[in-house]
């Protein structure tokens, strides 16, 4: 089974760490990791997000421990539109969560369009940090919570411009 899954990771959570378990669960990944032009857009608050290498190297090392646990392959691959990779007809699975859920079900319109099977939608719930709200990258980088969704109250998160070096 092929399974797809995209975003921006940044940076990779729990929440995330769950969508890929479920990936791997059920076959060989393909990851598609928003590019440098697509990944602000794709940002529902001001702040800036690090580089497509950065990101890829943090995913990649995020992702080989659980393909060696499943026994299985995985590609990370750069996005450059929001329906990505999933459009493409050697996709089984799609793994979302449940804001991007309607996402799956606008991949599936494309691929009905195109004349391919639609994807079996996979949606993974979100994990839950300490305080009881869920894990994101946004409250990681505004200092909130950490990685694993404990509070962070005395760190300073990221602001909406690169830092200077």
């Amino acid at each position: 089974m092929h399974v797809a899954l995209g975003g921006t990771f940044d940076p990779v959570h729990d929440g995330h760490l769950a969508l890929f378990e479920r990936a791997f669960e059920l076959g060989d990944v393909t990851v598609g990791l928003t590019s440098d032009e697509l990944a602000p857009k794709t940002r529902h608050v001001d702040r800036y997000v690090r580089s497509f290498e950065d990101r890829k190297q943090d995913l990649v090392d995020e992702l080989e421990p659980l393909a060696e646990k499943y026994d299985r392959e995985f590609t990370v691959r750069r996005l450059d539109e929001p329906t990505g990779i999933a459009t493409e007809p050697q996709f089984d699975v799609l793994i979302v969560s449940p804001e991007t859920r309607d996402g799956g079900e606008r991949i599936n319109e494309i691929r009905r369009e195109r004349g391919y099977e639609p994807l079996d939608i996979e949606v993974v719930d979100h994990v839950t940090a300490a305080d009881g709200d869920r894990i994101s990258s946004t409250r990681i980088v505004r200092g909130e919570i950490d990685r694993h969704g404990n509070l962070t109250p005395d760190r300073e998160g990221r602001g909406p411009t690169r830092p200077t070096e």
